[in-house]
């Protein structure tokens, strides 16, 4: 019985609304997406608006590319040589692709020098190196979280401590796996990713792009003033979270009485738009880019309509232990 009344409890679970204003200078949305590492979507819904203008079509057409390498050692990822090239010239992104945060061995670089992996207790046993244990693992014990500090390391390359982790991930315990991987430097070359690890399987990728645009689209009603909503004159800010992730998930929101697989339907009040231009970016996505197409949004919408923005942190993020959360956070960040 314990069991059943477990897995009909909502898990556990946090959503914070701001509100906050693109052209103030303590507005914390910068904030927001600079620590929301790694990103394999963003859509964004503009109303009263049927065509991208020139200037945000190529933004959304120049956010890639990123790339994938198959059976990349973990040591590679420690080396001076690597540190000096990617870590201290730039923004560097790395995740583990097609790994289960709470079944394998995972591994995220974050664009601070962070090398975070989450192995299970025989991998972290035989490794050697220091770690805590996962907050989510329950009362057994059966994940380890452990942060190396790559920036600190490239101070002295002599010390025992470095010398401790290249062996334990080079000869004692080798670790390989596939990642994704962004790098962002303005000025770079992009070749510079691909010559690198022109040793391995290395693939360039560009983000999927689909941009539509929707007719007589029934939206909710939301005042800047009140994100908690107010009865018959506008619906709570977290309403409206739940109608745009559906939205930009493709769910069916009419709430016919013949639908059994969604009864989503939008919040009440609502209004009706002529047209919309919703436009959905997937792959890896970095951080900056993604500030340069809310700035862009904010210049050509923020002063005329509303702009709903998600974007979505990839199914297996990890964070510094600094942060609460060690598996996905998602922000909300809405123009006003």
């Amino acid at each position: 019985m314990a069991t059943l009344r477990g897995l009909r409890e909502t898990p556990r679970h946090l959503l914070v609304c701001e509100k906050s204003n693109f052209g103030h200078d303590k507005s914390r949305h910068r904030h927001l997406v600079e620590t929301h590492y790694h990103n394999y979507k963003v859509s964004f819904l503009i109303p009263e608006c049927g065509i991208l203008s020139k200037e945000l079509k190529n933004l959304v057409m120049e956010m890639g590319p990123y790339y994938f390498v198959k059976n990349l050692p973990l040591h590679e990822l420690i080396t001076h040589e690597f540190i000096n090239t990617f870590v201290k010239k730039g923004s560097c992104y790395a995740l583990t692709y097609n790994t289960n945060i709470d079944e394998d061995n995972t591994v995220a670089l974050l664009p601070n020098g962070k090398l975070i992996l989450s192995l299970d207790k025989d991998t972290y046993e035989e490794t050697g190196l220091q770690g805590h244990p996962s907050q989510y693992s329950g009362r057994k014990i059966m994940k380890f979280i452990v942060s190396i500090d790559l920036m600190d390391l490239s101070f002295n390359l002599d010390s025992k401590k470095y010398k401790r982790i290249s062996w334990s991930l080079k000869e004692k315990k080798p670790l390989k796996f596939d990642f994704l991987w962004a790098w962002h430097q303005t000025g770079t070359e992009e070749s510079a990713v691909m010559s690198y690890f022109s040793k391995y399987q290395i693939q360039e990728q560009q983000p999927r792009v689909s941009v539509s645009t929707l007719r007589d689209l029934q939206c909710p009603v939301l005042w800047s003033g009140e994100l908690r909503g107010e009865p018959e004159e506008s619906c709570s800010a977290p309403e409206l979270f739940d109608w745009l992730g559906a939205l930009f998930c493709g769910v069916d929101l009419n709430n016919e009485p013949n639908n059994f697989i969604s009864t989503c339907c939008c919040p009440q009040p609502s209004t009706v738009v002529a047209k919309a231009n919703l436009c959905t970016i997937t792959g890896f996505i970095v951080p900056e880019k993604i500030c340069v197409l809310l700035e862009q949004l904010w210049l050509e919408c923020g002063n005329e309509v509303r702009n709903g923005v998600i974007i979505l942190a990839g199914k297996n993020v990890l964070l510094p232990s600094t942060c609460p959360y060690e598996k996905i956070k998602q922000s909300f960040v809405t123009a006003s």
